[in-house]
Parts: C-alpha cells; sequence; structure tokens
C-alpha cells in the first residue's frame, strides 16, 4: 500500500491518508496517484476487502 493507513474500532474502518504526499503520474499521465492500496487488499482482522486509489488532475 502506499500511504494508505487503515484501522478498525469496533465496527468502524478509518482510513488515514497525508494529502500532502505525491507518488507521481498515473500510466495514462492524466492524474497524480496520491494513494493506493494498489488493488484489493483485506482489512486488519476482518473478512472484508478494501480497494482504493486517490488522485488529483494533473
Amino acid at each position: 500500500m502506499k500511504n494508505v493507513e487503515m484501522s478498525v474500532e469496533g465496527s468502524v474502518l478509518t482510513i488515514r491518508v497525508d494529502l500532502s504526499k505525491e507518488f507521481g503520474p498515473s500510466s495514462t499521465g492524466k492524474t497524480i496517484i496520491i494513494a493506493s492500496t494498489e488493488g484489493n487488499v483485506t482489512i486488519p482482522d476482518r473478512q472484508e476487502k478494501i480497494g482504493l486509489n486517490m488522485y488529483r488532475k494533473k
């Protein structure tokens, strides 16, 4: 994962992303990647999965 932190308290998932970070352009070059789970990942200590991509226009 890039720039993604997840935690679970009870039945609430909290996702933390530092919006000041950048990981370069997307493959098309139209956007800048801020955070990604890089595919679907299992939520800590759970069976559910999540897929996250955060980006902004270039």
